[in-house]
């Protein structure tokens, strides 16, 4: 049981441990409701038709949603990354989840992304404004770019602002995040 856990992203051994020694201490009765409710997460969820983020249903909640409705489209690399916007209650519009980012020295080309898909989305759906939501490395700069080639004849497309986090210094800053900070200014209001 704790190998298995150890194969879980950020779980060490030490906190494998615990949760294997924790499991063993329950109830066999929860023990079992946690297992039938990996079981049924691991058959019952996919992705959404629409947007391709996790799902139980056929079109995710979001999609759903008939009030976000609003022009706006952000593409994200995946659903953690769309559950990370979520959690900032900022975005009131749509998302399109590419499934990972182009990665030339990994064999991800864009082919095996979902593009095609948000190609057709923005030339079929009223999209005014695609916000490209990548991370800001080789990977996601490669993905943007040829995203906003691809898209620009269709809408506008922008790109989130990067830089320093709230509360750092900027002398323990590298310069690639200072130049996207200087970069990425707006005026005072």
């Amino acid at each position: 049981m704790i190998d298995q856990f150890e194969r879980l992203p950020g779980i060490g051994p030490r906190t494998a441990q615990r949760l294997a020694l924790h499991l063993l201490r329950q109830p066999e009765e929860q023990v079992r409701n946690f297992a039938d409710a990996l079981l049924a997460a691991r058959s019952q969820v996919g992705q959404c038709k629409c947007c391709f983020h996790l799902s139980a249903e056929p079109i995710c909640e979001i999609c759903r949603n008939e009030e976000r409705g609003n022009g706006q489209l952000c593409v994200v690399a995946d659903s953690r990354d769309l559950l990370a916007m979520e959690r900032t209650r900022e975005f009131k519009g749509h998302y399109h989840v590419l499934c990972g980012l182009i990665s030339p020295m990994d064999g991800i080309g864009p082919e095996l992304l979902q593009i095609q898909p948000l190609v057709n989305r923005v030339d079929k759906e009223s999209i005014t404004e695609v916000i490209l939501a990548l991370t800001p490395s080789v990977e996601g700069d490669t993905t943007s770019l040829y995203l906003a080639r691809l898209l620009k004849p269709f809408t506008t497309v922008s790109r989130i602002a990067y830089g320093l986090p709230v509360g750092s210094e900027l002398e323990y800053a590298d310069e690639v995040t200072l130049a996207r900070a200087f970069e990425g200014r707006r005026q005072m209001e």
